[in-house]
């Protein structure tokens, strides 16, 4: 099964043998790509390279390593990665899917989706915060740069 990325797309987990777990709205699906196999196949779907991506983020933001991700401009669609997006543990979460998140040690933070689904990252709170914060300020740039 091939995935993209869509407005339902809540987080997409590694998983053994080179596949994910993408949690979505109601559902969850295995998926035989890595996680950063779905993130390059979507940014093509929807018209860039994951590369292209990457680098008008880098521009925005001034960042240079864990940079969020708009995967599709017409929906505003913002993912970014818990830690290096070429780690086997990297885990892609959707920046407007986002209730809350909240620490649970030091190195993992559960995240309460809008729909109440929870999932646990190993992550620490800070690190969420950071890119909940850099994805966000992502959001913001292009909305007042499409405003305008």
């Amino acid at each position: 099964m091939k995935y993209e990325i869509s407005k339902g797309t809540l987080a997409i987990m590694p998983n053994k043998d080179n596949n994910s777990l993408v949690f979505e709205d109601d559902d969850r699906y295995l998926v035989s790509q890595t996680p950063f196999q779905i993130m390059e196949s979507s940014c093509l779907y929807f018209g860039s390279s994951y590369e292209g991506r990457k680098a008008g983020s880098r521009d925005i933001l001034g960042a240079e390593y864990k940079v969020p991700i708009l995967v599709d401009d017409s929906t505003d669609i913002i993912v970014f990665p818990t830690t290096s997006p070429l780690s086997s543990d990297c885990v892609w979460i959707s920046l407007k899917q986002i209730k809350k998140y909240e620490k649970v040690d030091a190195n993992n933070t559960k995240i309460t989706f809008l729909n109440d689904k929870e999932i646990i990252v190993p992550s620490s709170f800070r690190s969420i915060e950071n890119q909940v914060s850099r994805a966000s300020r992502l959001d913001y740039v292009i909305r007042n740069r499409k405003n305008r």
